[in-house]
């Protein structure tokens, strides 16, 4: 196995070994605007993905590099220790072509996971992934996913108590669909089901849908700020191309449930249901809930709620907030994390062990934030 760079950055934290990770909200690395970032940090950074480590630790990866799809686009990642968080390191890079939406997540065995993309556009990448042992410190060689398997998409995969894994997965060529992929030993095989999609009578657009779709067309130009940050409008569809990046949550018994992100004239979140394990699936319905064409991710709290982190929105990836729902449906926002011009986006939520909620995002594609809200901020949904 190779030895990943941040080993030796680690040995003082490695004799510290068990204590439990803390941290205010910040940023994991600082970007390039703010005049004090490292060496070698890339323009653009997205796509973040987050994990609790076994002693506590708490690791994120992203992709980043002069932009989206370029060439030099690689897979970076940072752990954080008694509140620091470590400089960021190279953990994947393909030959040529750029790398996409790490996910990590662990599996029954114990083993952490780098599931990843890599290719010159979501429609044509391939699924590659990585395994550690020892949590991150050293990795293995990169290895192809078979062919027609891509792995989590964006978001961690749901892994049940049987350490079966059910991973969200969707594809981009032309019509948007999002696939289910299965596995019951810790990904050495995998089944999968879909498409999955909205059906297009049921993609009805609302007064606000329609009204922020219009605000969208009529921004032709670019406007300028006395920020100097510029919010992207992204139009509702003005037809039904579908739902991708879907996050997978357990609703109890045999129940999964996966929220996704949509390309509709509705421009809502779209959901799905399977009462069979994941192993079959409805096609999907909207909530009451908009989506600008972002990513979103969802958890389930052990005390059975589920917390949804998306942008509430019909056009802008801003503001970046949470809601949590008793049923699963029906929602309530508790919290803004960012309403700033910009963007704030493709956010990744975990529940630690002590029950806090873990959560990093793109901010204004420059750098990663991390945010850990105590499970005690996390109100009672409203009925």
């Amino acid at each position: 196995m190779r030895i990943g760079t941040w080993a030796l950055t680690l040995l003082f934290g490695c004799a510290l070994a068990g204590a439990r990770a803390q941290s205010n909200d910040g940023f994991i690395f600082p970007p390039l605007s703010s005049g004090h970032a490292l060496p070698g940090m890339q323009r653009d950074s997205h796509a973040s993905t987050v994990v609790e480590l076994k002693n506590g630790d708490v690791m994120a990866a992203w992709f980043a590099g002069t932009k989206e799809g370029a060439p030099d686009v690689a897979i970076y990642g940072a752990r954080l220790h008694h509140g620091k968080w470590s400089p960021p390191v190279q953990l994947a890079r393909a030959n040529g072509v750029a790398c996409w939406n790490p996910v990590l997540f662990h599996t029954r065995d114990g083993r952490l996971w780098l599931y990843y993309k890599y290719g010159t556009h979501p429609r044509t990448w391939k699924g590659a992934r990585k395994w550690s042992r020892d949590e991150g410190r050293t990795w293995s060689a990169a290895e192809d996913l078979p062919n027609g398997i891509l792995g989590p998409i964006k978001d961690k995969p749901l892994v049940l108590a049987d350490g079966t894994i059910v991973s969200g997965s969707s594809v981009e060529n032309g019509r948007w669909n999002a696939w289910i992929e299965r596995s019951t030993n810790n990904g050495r095989t995998w089944t999968k089901f879909g498409p999955i999609t909205v059906p297009p009578n049921l993609d009805v657009p609302n007064a606000a849908a329609l009204a922020a779709r219009e605000e969208a067309l009529r921004a032709t130009t670019k406007p300028k700020p006395s920020t100097g940050v510029y919010t992207k409008l992204y139009a509702p569809a003005n037809t039904t191309i579908g739902i991708i990046q879907p996050t997978v949550v357990w609703l109890g018994g045999h129940h999964l449930r996966f929220y996704a992100r949509s390309h509709t004239r509705a421009a809502r979140i779209a959901v799905a249901d399977s009462m069979d394990d994941g192993v079959t699936w409805t096609q999907a319905h909207f909530l009451d809930l908009p989506n600008p064409n972002s990513g979103i991710d969802a958890a389930r709290l052990r005390d059975g709620r589920i917390v949804l982190v998306f942008n509430n929105s019909y056009n802008a990836r801003t503001p970046l907030n949470l809601a949590v729902s008793r049923d699963g449906e029906h929602f309530t926002l508790f919290k803004t994390l960012e309403d700033g011009p910009g963007q704030y986006s493709y956010p990744a939520i975990i529940q630690a062990a002590n029950g806090d909620l873990l959560i990093t995002y793109s901010w204004r594609r420059q750098t990663i934030k991390f945010v850990r809200l105590p499970l005690r901020d996390v109100p009672s949904p409203a009925e």
